[in-house]
């Protein structure tokens, strides 16, 4: 079984940047595929970033504003978050396919 807990998020000001980490335990080498999500109030949670076979695919709406990497040792994935706007507050988690436990995610606020 695979555990996930994310870390990172907090306050920002529209434009600025931020770092989220996603640390995994348990038997991570089971996992392939990994990717952040997120979900803001009211709405449904929504795939953000993924690196599916080695290769990272973005959302349209985070395209070129967020980077997902994965430490060389694959138990922890980032997702570099710039230029953030107002909209990108959410809760943000992360889950690996097929997918796990959700985590308690970390909370990304944007004011702007």
């Amino acid at each position: 079984q695979v555990r996930l807990v994310e870390s990172g998020g907090g306050l920002v000001q529209a434009g600025e940047s931020v770092r989220l980490s996603c640390v995994a335990s348990g038997n991570i080498f089971s996992i392939n595929d990994i990717g952040w999500y997120r979900q803001a109030p009211g709405k449904q949670r929504e795939l953000v970033a993924i690196i599916a076979r080695e290769t990272p695919i973005y959302a349209s709406f985070v395209k070129g504003r967020f980077t997902i990497s994965r430490s060389p040792a694959k138990n922890t994935v980032y997702l570099q978050m710039n230029s953030l706007k107002s909209e990108d507050t959410a809760v943000y988690y992360c889950n690996i396919q097929p997918p796990v436990a959700w985590g308690q995610g970390t909370q990304v606020t944007v004011s702007s």
